[in-house]
């Protein structure tokens, strides 16, 4: 492998846990092929670079704490473009409880070991102040897109997601990008951002990827107890039971169906359950009203919020 060319003092600040985790990624990049920038203007160079040299952008926004999930984002933007690019940045704007913020896993050195392995050529990770060097005041409008489900348990939450996937796109520039099907809101949201900004990007949605018992990948699960771990896979087999029902009970009966299962054991607290229209996001009274229709579930297990969804009809 070439050494990586990379400038330390670049690399955001609060990528990092420890002086440990600084040393052992300094050791990690003498050794990798692959870039890891923190400065939009370095970004910005390396995708000049690669788009002179005739290749296609693929990019993939993370907030870090990378699973399998996220690297099948990453293997997907290798197969279809020549240069390749993953973020990895805690947003702040988009939380709305900041002790959760600060407890969001960090781990940039582990990341970057995972991102080697699949081909990803860039790595950037910025600082707060990178991204924000001044206060972004920026409103989005969706509409009802945003004022529903997550909108409606986490006010300001989606104008947070706009203002920093609209920075990043306008840093990397990318031809594609790639999300997954977990948050199916959020992608939502993201395509019409794309549409209202006239932003020359591809928007991409991947399948949700599971562990074995079920669970979606998440970089929350790493914050499970053994005990809430061993529980988790639960949302899901639940979700799937209900789309068994769909033929002989109403909406309104699989909806209380999974509320009232999940509720039951004690580890779990349900913040919304809705069944709702795939493209309007916009709640469903029947089976009939719709030819896309997905339960969208955000729960909590514990002190952590999961979220997960069911496709009960598509196109």
């Amino acid at each position: 492998m070439t050494y990586s060319e990379v400038n330390y003092q670049q690399i955001g600040k609060n990528s990092f846990n420890s002086r440990n985790n600084l040393f052992a990624l300094h050791r990690f990049k003498t050794t990798m092929s692959m870039k890891i920038v923190g400065s939009i203007a370095e970004l910005q160079k390396c995708v000049a670079e690669a788009k002179a040299a005739g290749k296609q952008v693929g990019f993939v926004p993370t907030m870090g704490a990378l699973h399998n999930g996220h690297v099948s984002l990453v293997k997907k933007s290798v197969e279809e473009n020549g240069f390749n690019v993953v973020s990895i940045f805690v947003n702040p704007t988009q939380f709305n409880d900041k002790n959760d913020l600060l407890k969001y896993p960090r781990m940039l050195t582990e990341d970057s070991q995972l991102l080697e392995a699949t081909g990803c050529d860039l790595i950037f990770a910025p600082s707060d102040d990178e991204m924000y060097p001044e206060p972004d005041t920026r409103v989005f409008e969706f509409g009802t897109l945003s004022t529903v489900m997550e909108g409606q348990f986490r006010p300001g939450h989606f104008n947070g997601v706009a203002q920093v996937v609209s920075k990043l796109f306008d840093a990397v520039k990318p031809d594609n990008a790639y999300f997954g099907e977990k948050d199916f809101q959020q992608l939502a949201i993201i395509r019409q951002m794309v549409r209202g900004l006239n932003l020359p990007v591809n928007v991409h949605a991947c399948p949700i990827v599971r562990e074995n018992d079920g669970l979606a990948m998440s970089s929350r699960n790493l914050r499970l107890t053994k005990e809430q771990r061993a529980e988790a896979p639960s949302i899901q087999k639940v979700l799937r039971k209900s789309a068994d029902m769909i033929k002989s009970h109403s909406v309104a009966a699989v909806k209380q169906y999974v509320i009232d299962s999940l509720n039951q054991n004690d580890v779990f607290e349900v913040e919304y359950f809705d069944i709702v229209d795939g493209d309007t996001l916009q709640s469903v009274t029947s089976w009939d009203d719709s030819s896309f229709i997905v339960g969208c579930i955000a729960v909590y297990c514990g002190e952590i919020r999961l979220i997960d969804i069911i496709t009960y009809k598509s196109n």
